[in-house]
């Protein structure tokens, strides 16, 4: 693991109105680092996410990702997220397309590549995430997790050096939570550098390498997983702690 960031988080502001929901956020992930926010809800994890790919636009501070400020206006936003995919909550898959054409549409859209190059890279994506036999399936014919899995792979055939996860587990019913997990620790052992959000706690204790406790719009507390769920060293975690299912 590298030392210098891939992704810096520099004094993050958000507000909606009069509603400050990121108060200065200082957070730094090194390359193939799996870092794990947890917290209350309201608490401003789904934005500092949505802003370290200019989903949201922040109101001060600044994003530096792999070198670059994403926040400076001169920044093409469009190829720095090439960088960096996102899994989101609601799987956002095209209903009228197969699993492979949903996977394929941003290599041939973005990437501009060919037709056969562009399936190709989305058929190797979905055996990735365990899918190779799905790829003709429409989003209907899939369960819940499957498109999800669906929606990991589209991220992934884009090769990015960083993927975004916001509660990428809460939509679905317990009993396909397990795949769409399994397919994340996959990419951890690859080396994928990964952000993720979720209440997922068990997966946070297992697979992370560092826990970050967000509480109205701070980062109270971060640390190793045994440390700020064992041993948590502020009252607000502790308290936070000593309420969820481990």
């Amino acid at each position: 693991m590298s030392d210098s960031p891939i992704l810096d988080v520099q004094g993050l502001r958000k507000s909606y109105g009069k509603l400050e929901v990121l108060k200065g956020v200082d957070l730094a992930v090194r390359e193939r680092e799996l870092v794990f926010i947890i917290g209350p809800s309201g608490s401003g994890k789904s934005t500092l996410l949505r802003c370290c790919n200019r989903l949201e636009e922040s109101n001060g501070g600044a994003v530096i990702f792999d070198g670059t400020d994403i926040t400076a206006k001169s920044t093409n936003i469009n190829a720095v997220r090439q960088k960096i995919g996102m899994v989101f909550q609601s799987f956002n898959l095209y209903p009228h397309m197969s699993a492979e054409g949903n996977v394929a549409l941003a290599l041939r859209k973005v990437l501009k590549r060919p037709k056969a190059e562009a399936l190709e890279r989305a058929r190797a994506a979905l055996d990735r995430v365990g899918l190779s036999d799905k790829a003709e399936n429409y989003p209907n014919q899939l369960s819940g997790g499957q498109q999800q899995r669906v929606a990991i792979a589209r991220a992934l055939a884009l090769e990015p050096k960083m993927v975004l996860f916001d509660e990428p587990t809460s939509a679905l019913d317990p009993e396909l939570v397990g795949s769409v997990l399994e397919v994340m620790r996959d990419l951890r052992t690859a080396g994928m550098t990964m952000l993720v959000v979720s209440h997922e706690m068990r997966f946070a204790r297992e697979a992370a390498d560092r826990v970050v406790f967000m509480d109205e719009g701070h980062i109270v507390e971060e640390g190793p997983p045994e440390q700020v769920f064992g041993d948590p060293q502020m009252p607000r975690t502790r308290d936070f702690v000593s309420r969820i299912d481990h």
